[in-house]
C-alpha cells in the first residue's frame, strides 16, 4: 500500500490572506472599507506584526486590497465593467472648433438649476486649506508689507521657485530654481510654452481624447490638431506616435502622462522614457502638463517624462490652482531649450504673477502645510472617485465601460454606441444634472456615446440618486427598462 501523502499545512499568513479574501468576497468587508490597521489585527489574533504584514501583501498582490498614503488599507475597487480599448482616432491633423456653448462652465451659466454637478473639474472649496492658507497671506503682508505694492519680477519670486526645486527631489528631477518660470495658472504655462514652439497653421500632436481646454488654445493659436491613439490605461500609444512622426509634419506634442484629463490614464514609466528618447531623436519639443501628477492614490507619486529628459526638449509645467488654491493662479514651467524665449513671452503677455500670493504659497510649501494638505485631499479623492465608481456599476447599462484611474478625480465612462450624450445631457439638464460630454475632447467630434464624470465634492445620496438617473436616461435612449431600484446589486 502506497503511503498517503500529506499536503503541508499553509503558513500562518497564507492561512490569515485567505480568510480576509473570504471576507471580502463574501461581503464581510465590502469595496472602500478600511481593513482592520496591522497592529490592531496582530492583537487579536495574536500574530507577529511580519505575519500580518506578509498577509496584506498578499492580498495586495492579488489585487483585493490596496493601501493609501498616512491612512492604511482599503479593500479595492472590483470593476465589473470593461475597460475603454485603445482610442482609434482619424489619422490626419484637423483644425479644431469646440463648441463653447457646451463647455461646464457655460452650461453652469445658462443653467441655474444645477443640483448636481459632475461637469466642473473644479474640487469643492472645503477641499482647499482656505484657513491655513489667510494665515499665510496675513503673516507675509504684516512681515513684507512692501510686497503689496510689488510689481515682482517675469521669472517669479526666487523664495517659491527654490521650494517648486526642493519638491522636484522627490521624483529625482534636478530642476534648479533658476530653470523656473511662475506663470498666471496652468493656462498660462501652457500658452507659453505654445507660443515658444508652433507657428498657425502648425500641427501639434495630442491625447485623443485630450482636455478641451487644450483644444481651445490651439483653435486660438490657429494650429492643426493630430490625435493619436490613447489608451485608458497606459495612455498614449508609442507606437502610433512614432509612426505619426515620421514625416516631419508634428511641430509640438502636449501630453498629460500622470493621470491624464479626460481619461485619468497613467503612462508607464518605461513608456515615458521612449516618449522621451522618440521626440529628442525627431527635433519635437514635448510639453508635459504635470497638472493632476500629485493626485496618487496610493504609493509613490508617479515621476513626470521631464526625469527622463537629458536635452531640455521636454518643458514641465504644473500648477497649484487644482491642488491648494484656485484664487491665487499660481502656475509654473520648466521650459528647457525655451527658458529664454517664455521669460521673454511671460513678459510681455502678463509680466509677472502676484508676488503676494507667491510669497505666501512659498511659506505654505516650506512649512509642511503643502504635504499635510496633500495626504487628507488625496484620501478624499479616493473616496469620492470610488463612491462614484461604485454608483456606475450599479445603476449604468451592462455594456458600459470604465476605467478607474489610480489618481486625480475624473471618469471616463464609455456606453453603448447608440447613445448619444449630448441628447443624455439635455434630459440631465432638465432634471439638475451637469456632466461633460465626450465629444467635446476631440477636434473630430469623436466620443459622442462617452462622458465625464468629475468627483469634486464628497459624496452623498444626492450623487448616488443622480447617477442613477443618469443610468435610467442612458437607458432609456437604449429602449431598455428605465429604473433600477436605488438598493439594486
Amino acid at each position: 500500500m502506497s503511503e498517503q501523502i500529506t499536503p503541508p499545512r499553509k503558513t500562518l499568513y497564507l492561512q490569515l490572506a485567505d480568510e480576509m479574501a473570504e471576507a471580502i468576497s463574501t461581503g464581510v468587508l465590502r469595496v472602500g472599507e478600511k481593513m482592520p490597521s496591522i497592529r490592531k489585527l496582530s492583537g487579536q489574533r495574536q500574530l507577529s506584526l511580519s505575519t500580518v504584514m506578509e498577509a496584506y501583501r498578499e492580498l495586495e498582490d492579488r489585487g483585493l486590497i490596496e493601501a493609501r498614503p498616512q491612512s492604511g488599507f482599503y479593500v479595492r475597487q472590483r470593476l465589473s465593467f470593461a475597460t475603454p480599448e485603445l482610442t482609434t482616432p482619424p489619422k490626419n491633423p484637423s483644425h479644431v472648433f469646440i463648441d463653447p456653448l457646451l463647455t461646464p462652465s457655460a452650461v453652469n451659466r445658462t443653467h441655474k438649476e444645477i443640483r448636481v454637478d459632475f461637469g466642473m473639474a473644479i474640487l469643492s472649496p472645503k477641499l482647499f486649506p482656505n484657513a491655513q492658507i489667510q494665515r499665510m497671506l496675513s503673516q507675509i503682508t504684516r512681515q513684507f508689507p512692501d510686497l503689496v505694492a510689488d510689481y515682482g519680477e517675469p521669472q517669479g519670486d526666487l523664495e517659491l521657485r527654490r521650494q517648486i526645486s526642493r519638491r522636484s527631489l522627490i521624483w529625482g528631477g534636478k530642476v534648479e530654481a533658476d530653470e523656473i518660470i511662475i506663470t498666471q495658472g496652468g493656462i498660462e504655462a501652457l500658452n507659453l510654452c505654445l507660443r515658444a514652439v508652433t507657428q498657425p497653421g502648425d500641427v501639434v500632436a495630442i491625447e485623443s481624447p485630450a482636455y478641451f481646454g487644450l483644444l481651445q488654445i490651439l483653435e486660438s493659436f490657429k494650429l492643426k490638431a493630430l490625435e493619436i491613439p490613447t489608451h485608458a490605461k497606459t495612455g498614449i500609444s508609442i507606437e502610433a506616435l512614432e509612426l505619426a512622426t515620421r514625416n516631419g509634419e508634428v511641430k509640438a506634442c502636449v501630453l498629460l502622462p500622470n493621470f491624464a484629463n479626460p481619461l485619468g490614464s497613467l503612462m508607464p514609466d518605461e513608456n515615458k522614457q521612449k516618449l522621451v528618447q522618440l521626440l529628442e531623436e525627431r527635433n519635437i519639443p514635448l510639453i508635459e502638463d504635470d497638472i493632476y501628477g500629485e493626485f496618487c492614490y496610493q504609493g509613490d507619486r508617479p515621476i513626470p517624462a521631464k526625469a527622463f529628459d537629458k536635452t531640455g526638449n521636454v518643458m514641465l509645467m504644473s500648477s497649484f490652482t487644482k491642488i491648494v488654491a484656485p484664487g491665487f493662479r499660481i502656475g509654473w514651467v520648466v521650459a528647457g531649450k525655451w527658458q529664454k524665449q517664455i521669460e521673454q513671452l511671460k513678459f510681455i503677455n502678463t509680466y509677472s504673477t502676484p508676488s503676494l500670493l507667491q510669497r505666501a504659497m512659498a511659506r505654505f510649501l516650506e512649512t509642511g502645510g503643502y504635504d499635510h494638505h496633500l495626504r487628507r485631499l488625496r484620501k478624499s479623492c479616493a473616496e469620492q472617485v470610488n463612491h462614484a465608481v461604485n454608483a456606475i456599476q450599479r445603476y449604468f447599462p451592462a455594456d458600459t465601460r470604465l476605467n478607474v484611474p489610480q489618481g486625480g478625480y475624473i471618469l471616463w465612462v464609455e456606453l453603448n454606441s447608440r447613445i448619444d450624450t449630448i441628447t443624455l445631457l439635455q434630459d440631465a439638464l432638465a432634471e439638475g444634472i451637469s456632466f461633460t460630454p465626450g465629444s467635446l475632447f476631440s477636434p473630430s467630434n469623436s466620443y459622442r456615446n462617452c462622458l465625464r464624470i468629475c468627483c469634486v465634492e464628497e459624496w452623498t445620496t444626492r450623487h448616488e440618486k443622480a447617477i442613477a438617473r443618469l443610468g435610467e436616461l442612458a437607458r432609456k435612449q437604449l429602449g431598455t427598462p428605465e429604473s433600477v431600484p436605488l438598493a439594486a446589486h
